[in-house]
C-alpha cells in the first residue's frame, strides 16, 4: 500500500535530492542481489529525497523483465521508509506497462517513464504511449523528456488533465525555450526535475526555470558531496557551487567524456574507488580503461572525497 497520494509524493520529492542507485552485477554479469541491497541501504541511509530503481544509471535498459521487477523489489526492501523508491518503465508500450505493474506490485511509491524503444513518433503517438502506461497503474508517474520522447507543453497538459497520478516532468535535454513553455503552460500542477547527464553542471541555472531538484548520479559514490552541492544550489550560493564545480564536477566531466556511454561506467568506477564495488557494467556499455580509473581515483584524492564510502549518520 502506497504511503503517498500523488500530490503528497510530488510535494515530498520536489524539495530533496534524488538519485539512481547503480545495479550491482557479479563477475559473470548476473544480478548481485546482496551487493545491490547493501548499496541501496547505504544510499538510503543519507538524507536523500528518493531513489529511482532500474533507471538509466541503474542499467534498466540491460535488465530482463524478471530482473527489472526484482531490482525494484530489492530496492524497496533495502530503503528506509523515509526514502521512497520509484520504479521505471520504458521500451515498447506493452513492455513498459508490464514494468509499471511490476513496480507497483514490488512496492514502489512512484514511476519514471523512460523513452519508448527505437522509433520516431509524433506528439499524438507519444501522448497515447505515455497515457496507456500512466493509466495502467495507480503509481504516481513522472515523464522523462529525453531522446525520442520530447513532450510538448500541450502534450504534458493533456496528460495532466487525463491522469491525476501524473505528477512530474523530468528534463534531459536542457532546451530553455522548451522548458519555459512547459512550465508556463502547466505551472504548479507538476513538479520539475533535472535529468541531464551529471545534472550538477546545470542545476543552478535550471533552478531559475522551476526545476527545484535533479537526479544525481554521483550521489552513488560521493553522497555527502552531492548533498552539499544540492544545498548550495537551493540557497543559490553561486560561490559555493562554483567552488565545487571547479574542485570536482568539471574535472570529473573531462574523464567521463573520454568515451561513449561512460556516464554509467564512471559511476561504477567511482564506487570501486571508494571501496564499495558494484561490479562491472553490462554490454553494450564497457568499464572505464585503467588509466581513466587511475585519473578518477586521483581526482577523488585531490578533491578530498576519497573517504566517501563511510557510513552516514542520520539524526532521529
Amino acid at each position: 500500500m502506497s504511503r503517498f497520494t500523488p500530490k503528497e509524493l510530488s510535494d515530498y520529492l520536489k524539495d530533496g535530492l534524488l538519485s539512481f542507485p547503480v545495479t550491482a552485477f557479479d563477475a559473470d554479469l548476473e544480478l548481485d542481489e546482496a551487493a545491490y541491497s547493501d548499496h541501496v541501504s547505504w544510499q538510503a541511509g543519507h538524507d536523500v529525497g528518493g531513489l529511482f530503481a532500474a533507471g538509466g544509471t541503474g542499467e534498466g535498459f540491460s535488465l530482463t523483465p524478471a530482473e527489472h521487477r526484482r531490482v525494484v523489489e530489492l530496492a524497496v526492501q533495502a530503503s528506509r521508509p523515509e526514502v521512497p523508491v520509484l520504479g521505471s518503465a520504458g521500451g515498447p508500450t506493452r513492455l513498459a506497462i508490464d514494468q509499471a505493474l511490476g513496480s507497483e506490485e514490488a512496492g514502489a511509491e512512484g514511476l519514471l517513464l523512460l523513452p519508448p524503444y527505437l522509433t520516431e513518433c509524433d506528439q499524438q503517438g507519444l501522448l497515447e504511449h505515455a497515457s496507456a502506461i500512466i493509466g495502467a497503474t495507480r503509481l504516481p508517474a513522472i515523464v522523462y523528456n529525453r531522446a525520442n520522447a520530447i513532450y510538448s507543453a500541450e502534450t504534458v497538459a493533456t496528460l495532466s488533465e487525463r491522469h491525476e497520478n501524473f505528477i512530474g516532468f523530468k528534463d534531459g535535454i536542457g532546451d530553455i525555450e522548451h522548458l519555459t513553455r512547459v512550465y508556463a503552460r502547466n505551472g504548479d500542477r507538476l513538479f520539475y526535475l533535472g535529468g541531464l547527464p551529471t545534472a550538477e553542471t546545470f542545476a543552478l541555472p535550471l533552478l531559475q526555470l522551476g526545476l527545484s531538484t535533479y537526479s544525481s548520479a554521483m550521489f552513488n559514490f560521493v553522497p555527502e558531496f552531492a548533498l552539499e552541492f544540492y544545498a548550495d544550489v537551493r540557497r543559490q550560493d553561486r560561490a559555493a557551487v562554483t567552488e565545487k564545480l571547479n574542485r570536482f564536477v568539471l574535472p570529473y566531466l573531462q574523464i567521463r567524456d573520454r568515451g561513449q556511454g561512460f556516464g554509467v561506467s564512471i559511476v561504477k568506477a567511482g564506487m570501486k574507488a571508494i571501496g564499495r564495488d558494484a561490479g562491472p557494467v553490462r554490454p553494450p556499455l564497457h568499464d572505464l580503461p585503467e588509466n581513466d580509473r587511475q585519473d578518477l581515483r586521483a581526482l577523488l584524492e585531490s578533491a578530498g572525497l576519497a573517504a566517501a564510502g563511510t557510513a552516514p549518520t542520520i539524526s532521529a
